[in-house]
């Protein structure tokens, strides 16, 4: 499988020369070495993306046994499989794959489907399980009690994020939730995934960032470059086809 180089079109509006600090929390250094002092396995959110591999390599680098898991929008995807298998083969630790919790809500709303199907899909009566109780039923499966769940988010990526960050910290020991390279600058991402020449997956070439939605940002590129990936989305949705057409007709 090809995968995008590292660094390839990711997008910041950080000052790349500021350091990130916010007065009263501990730096993500001091974090990592707490939870590897615990000696205890981390869980982690593994997106795909720059900001998941980054808190991977960096909690791998201080010495914490890291257990990832993935959560997809659609089964199924090729571009998406082959990349969780070249991430399990290059940090030699399987991936659990489960749904997320967005698509049970697309499926609920009827988000692009016939109406023919609604009335199967209302039947159905799909859960919509919170990210805090996929993370407890990792903990019961994999024999994990209480254990921390990871996340690669930054202060430093978005205004609404370092706010989150002031707000409720990176650590929230209520949830079990922590933020590893809570501080890190893109700069630093980037000398991560270079260090351990650790490339980005495809759609980083496609749309810039990892899967993340069925809105036109990522239908489009997604049939251009990968056809049977865009089939298997429509199987599922079948008309997430008027995104683009709704898209194109007005341009």
């Amino acid at each position: 499988m090809t995968l995008a180089p590292h660094g390839a079109r990711v997008s910041t509006h950080e000052g790349a020369d500021l350091p990130i600090t916010i007065d009263d929390i501990t730096s993500s250094e001091t974090i990592r070495a707490e939870l590897a002092a615990e000696g205890k396995p981390v869980l982690l959110g593994f997106s795909r993306g720059k900001d998941s591999l980054a808190a991977w390599l960096a909690m791998r680098d201080a010495g914490i046994t890291v257990v990832p898991y993935h959560l997809y929008l659609v089964p199924g995807l090729a571009f998406v499989e082959d990349s969780l298998k070249f991430y399990e083969d290059f940090f030699g630790t399987r991936i659990v794959n489960l749904p997320h919790p967005s698509l049970y809500r697309w499926l609920n709303s009827f988000l692009f489907q016939p109406p023919e199907r609604c009335a199967i899909i209302e039947a159905a009566q799909f859960p919509e399980p919170t990210y805090e109780e996929i993370a407890d039923l990792l903990r019961n499966d994999l024999d994990l009690p209480g254990a921390w769940n990871a996340d690669g988010v930054r202060a430093a990526d978005s205004p609404n994020r370092r706010m989150a960050m002031v707000t409720h910290g990176p650590v929230r020991e209520h949830l079990r939730k922590v933020s590893p390279v809570w501080d890190w600058r893109i700069a630093d991402v980037r000398d991560a995934l270079a260090r351990h020449d650790c490339p980005l997956p495809p759609e980083y070439e496609w749309f810039g960032r990892s899967f993340d939605g069925l809105d036109y940002r990522f239908l489009k590129p997604i049939k251009d470059n990968a056809p049977e990936d865009y089939a298997r989305i429509l199987s599922w949705f079948p008309l997430a086809d008027l995104e683009i057409f709704r898209r194109d007709l007005t341009r």
